[in-house]
């Protein structure tokens, strides 16, 4: 990581930040049925001015290679979250060419230390499976509930 820079995700790189989405969703396997760039841009500039989407990225020479956002989402509280305030893990990506150097844990504990100081109670992913060897050596655990039904 010797020539990595890490900064939070500004407005004016949001459309950098959206082709690694893009690339990250096709990596893993995604069917590309629509254009979602469109979408994407929309949800980044209302969240990032409502400060419920946080990202951080990984720049050398000035080009994202990694990125990482969480998403606040409030729900009511329960036993193992009273504040029933989550923090969706999302858009974690490290190009290829960089993976394996600890940049997308760096990337992770960033966006963690962010939610602890904002007393969000859990992070949530929905992992993909290159990111399981990361999340469960960082602490996450996995949890054999989650169910979803699309709309």
């Amino acid at each position: 990581m010797m020539s990595i820079e890490f900064k939070r995700l500004s407005p004016d790189r949001a459309d950098e930040f959206i082709a690694l989405r893009i690339a990250q969703l096709r990596e893993e396997g995604a069917r590309e049925d629509i254009d979602l760039a469109p979408a994407l841009k929309s949800y980044y500039e209302r969240h990032m001015k409502d400060d419920t989407f946080i990202a951080w990225t990984a720049l050398d020479g000035g080009s994202i290679v990694a990125t990482g956002g969480i998403s606040i989402v409030e729900k009511p509280p329960y036993f193992s979250c009273p504040t029933g305030r989550i923090a969706l893990l999302s858009s974690m990506y490290t190009d290829a060419r960089y993976r394996r150097q600890g940049i997308a844990r760096h990337i992770l504990s960033l966006l963690a230390d962010e939610a602890r100081e904002r007393e969000w109670g859990v992070i949530q992913i929905t992992a993909s499976d290159m990111g399981v060897k990361l999340y469960s050596a960082y602490g996450f655990e996995k949890n054999e509930n989650f169910m979803q039904l699309k709309l």
